[in-house]
């Protein structure tokens, strides 16, 4: 599977743009120094560290002149589930990210609890 592979049906090809690619990886890392936050609660230091990573992943995608289609559901997912084809990462990685992909939804539609393991999960 390529990003190619997936033009029109979650991804759409935009113009490489480098000052913008630095821009989301400037806001990740700022999100990620707000989730590193001692005075927050588990679920604002957990938000703050997905947003990172969304951030990162949007970012990754964007560099290889691609973006989700925000317009379809799960553009989330699928911006975790390309990282391995935009910057190669390593797919075991991957569990890891969706599983706080997961812990996202519970959160935001479900009100379910963030642990503190949790967001120290994200973090890391």
């Amino acid at each position: 599977m390529t990003l190619e592979n997936l033009l029109g049906r979650a991804l759409e090809s935009i113009p490489k743009d480098p000052a913008n690619v630095e821009r989301l990886m400037a806001a990740a890392r700022r999100s990620l120094e707000d989730a590193k936050l001692s005075g927050m609660s588990s679920e604002g230091r957990f938000d703050m560290a997905y947003k990172s990573i969304m951030q990162g992943a949007n970012a990754a995608l964007q560099a290889n002149g691609f973006r989700t289609l925000t317009s379809k559901p799960g553009h989330h997912q699928t911006m975790i589930q390309t990282l391995p084809l935009s910057i190669g990462f390593e797919p075991k990685r991957m569990i890891i990210l969706d599983g706080l992909r997961k812990q996202r939804n519970l959160s935001d539609y479900s009100g379910d609890p963030v642990s503190e393991a949790m967001a120290e999960e994200a973090v890391a």
